[in-house]
């Protein structure tokens, strides 16, 4: 049996190929759009991908299933399981076979046991392999967005970004009985998830890459808990808004995704052409560092730095159609960040600008630069200037300690709230560390605001400065 994990940091999400070392044949589950890797891994073993599927509808990356099969020529399999509205609509066209309870995927000696295990969406179906070359019991479990280490999959997302009032509950109570199902299994099954740390499908996802199922019945807390109404509870507390894509990707992925093909142009941009994508509507984003940034940028650039955080944060803040021109240090950046970002959806950057092009242009069309601000300077600031500070990190952040009296708004609520904020005071922005407070200022900026500064080294540098703070919900409550 040939077993390969491929893991995608940016996503925060695994794939799977899976092949029969005697025939050949290979599978490969839950692919996303960045379909080479696994045309790469299996020439490289010398297999034949025949067979690909995925466990449920995904919300949070483009799906390449559809993309592999389409360039393989493999069987495409998917769910059938679930509510009419929430079956995939390109079945009939691209001859999907549809799987429902019960259903196998043979992939020569390998066969994959479809079990319908709805509770993040109603559709989601996971894969129990065995190798029947050697044995006549199962070896792992293939678990999706279902059951994660440590963790499962929320049950808000139907609700929060289709508007399916009501799911939430609906589907946390078919999570607590698919959970009590696959109980009937065995403890060595090894468990093998869709997802890690850091992704948006779960709320305390582990880092290590698979479990055991007894592991999980011992330690994962959503086995831990026999009652109903408790577990609908846990489930469902906590949960953090999911990023605006997350809406727009569900019905890519139900609809189905455009074929990419084999090669995408990612045209370099000099000056004149960055300016005339820009007048056509392209936002510029910004991907270099936030000193960078801070130092000197184009009027109404957005600062997305390049790193394990563009995707979350593009997906948070801005459209999927829109047209972007990115700004980056080098080419390979450029190009990496373009396909990380068709994997969201978003598939119309119209080409990169290299910084001298971003800054010819600039000193033509004039150029912005946010304030970086020292903790003790604003703290003597906030005490004669009287400036409007705002911390845009998570709220559970700002509940564990912020400073005296600052309000607080998270970064991906910004757009929609630019309301809130006075526009007849020097504003400065502060986060945990000085990113998430510059991508703030950008968004302010291109938004009209004129005096905006940043806090640096955000609430870490205020602490080590020794400075006062607050906790919980006292005089700095959040705006709104």
């Amino acid at each position: 049996m040939l077993f390969r994990r491929f893991y995608d940091d940016a996503l925060a999400q695994a794939s799977y190929l899976i092949g029969c070392q005697r025939t050949g044949d290979a599978i490969v589950v839950d692919p996303n759009r960045d379909v080479e890797q696994y045309l790469t891994a299996a020439k490289a073993e010398g297999a034949r991908i025949a067979h690909v599927t995925e466990t449920h509808i995904h919300a949070d990356f483009v799906s390449g299933a559809r993309e592999l099969a389409h360039r393989t020529g493999a069987q495409l399999s998917l769910s059938d399981e679930g509510p009419p509205e929430w079956r995939y609509g390109f079945a009939d066209a691209d001859g999907v076979r549809l799987l429902r309870d019960g259903d196998s995927i043979e992939v020569g000696d390998i066969r994959l046991d479809v079990i319908h295990t709805p509770g993040h969406t109603p559709e989601h179906v996971s894969f129990v392999v065995t190798d029947t070359a050697g044995a006549n019991e199962p070896m792992g479990i293939l678990s999706g967005d279902f059951l994660f280490v440590g963790d499962v999959g929320r049950p808000d997302l139907l609700e929060r970004v289709a508007g399916e009032r009501g799911s939430a509950e609906s589907l946390a109570r078919q999570m607590f009985g698919s959970l009590r199902r696959i109980s009937a299994l065995p403890d060595w099954l090894q468990v093998w998830p869709g997802h890690g740390a850091g992704s948006a499908c779960g709320k305390v996802l582990g880092a290590v890459p698979q479990s055991t199922l007894g592991y999980e019945r011992r330690f994962g807390w959503a086995f831990g808990i026999d009652d109903e109404e408790e577990f609908l509870t846990a489930a469902l507390d906590g949960l953090t808004d999911p990023p605006r894509s997350f809406a727009r990707m569900k019905r890519i992925n139900r609809d189905g995704p455009a074929i990419l093909g084999e090669t995408r142009a990612l045209p370099r941009l000099d000056a004149a052409a960055l300016a005339a994508r820009r007048a056509e509507g392209a936002v510029a984003v910004d991907t270099r560092s936030t000193a960078e940034f801070s130092r000197e940028h184009l009027v109404g650039a957005i600062a997305i730095p390049a790193g394990a955080s563009v995707l979350k944060w593009t997906g948070s803040l801005l459209d999927g159609d829109q047209k972007i021109a990115l700004i980056a240090n080098d080419e390979p950046t450029a190009r990496r960040i373009a396909l990380q970002l068709a994997m969201i959806g978003f598939e119309q950057v119209v080409g990169f600008a290299l910084p001298e092009a971003a800054r010819e242009l600039a000193g033509r069309e004039g150029a912005q630069r946010v304030e970086r601000v020292s903790p003790r300077e604003l703290a003597r600031r906030m005490e004669t200037d009287e400036p409007y500070v705002l911390d845009v990190r998570a709220v559970h952040e700002w509940a564990a300690g912020h400073l005296p009296g600052v309000p607080n708004l998270p970064l991906a609520s910004l757009p929609d709230r630019l309301e809130e904020i006075p526009r007849d005071q020097p504003i400065v922005l502060q986060c945990q560390s000085g990113t998430r407070s510059i991508i703030a200022a950008s968004i302010l900026q291109a938004a009209g605001f004129e005096n905006v500064a940043d806090l640096e080294t955000g609430y870490k540098g205020w602490v080590a400065a020794g400075l006062p703070v607050q906790r919980g919900a006292t005089a700095g409550s959040p705006v709104g």
